[in-house]
């Protein structure tokens, strides 16, 4: 089996289930995007050495896997997508605000902006966080009506952003970050 198809060339990409679209159709992008926050949880698992975290970060990738299955299908073909398997359910976001709801038990929120580089895994989980929001947003434009995957990409970058500030502990609010002293900020060619 050869990893390269050609079939690319031209610019277009096959879809789950059949069809054909152009590589910058909103499906292909979507899912693009989707596969991009999916490659940042393995940037974060790669840094994190807890393993409890670290099987809650394969889930997800999983996860990812069914909502990239979900836009990868041409809406004609939608009623062929397994729940669960190639189709994002209600079930999975509700899974992902329990998940938010545990791991806000283990910090004080913060009440205001927080700069983010607490602590290397914080800081890759808020790139993360950053990746998924981008994905949320192209899916707009690719996601059928009623579709569940845009309300899971939106708890996940809660579950992200819930992550960081509970490994970090202690989270920099953004008006304690203190201003920079004026040699610093001089320019020293």
């Amino acid at each position: 089996m050869r990893i390269y198809t050609r079939t690319g060339d031209d610019g277009t990409t096959g879809l789950l289930h059949g069809g054909r679209v152009r590589k910058d159709d909103p499906l292909p992008s979507a899912y693009g995007d989707v596969d991009e926050a999916q490659a940042t949880l393995g940037v974060v698992r790669a840094h994190n050495g807890n393993v409890r975290l670290d099987t809650l970060l394969v889930s997800l990738q999983r996860d990812l896997w069914v909502l990239m299955a979900e836009l990868a299908t041409a809406p004609d073909n939608r009623s062929r997508l397994e729940p669960g398997a190639s189709l994002v359910t209600p079930d999975m976001v509700e899974r992902l605000e329990r998940l938010i709801d545990e791991a806000s038990e283990r910090f004080d929120p913060p009440t205001e902006f927080v700069v983010p580089g607490q602590t290397v895994l914080s800081a890759h989980l808020d790139v993360a966080r950053t990746v998924v929001r981008r994905a949320e947003r192209s899916v707009l434009a690719a996601a059928a009506p009623g579709s569940s995957v845009g309300p899971y990409l939106n708890r996940l970058s809660d579950l992200l952003w819930t992550l960081a500030r509970a490994e970090e502990g202690e989270s920099l609010p953004t008006r304690s970050v203190p201003s920079v002293p004026e040699d610093l900020a001089r320019d020293e060619r």
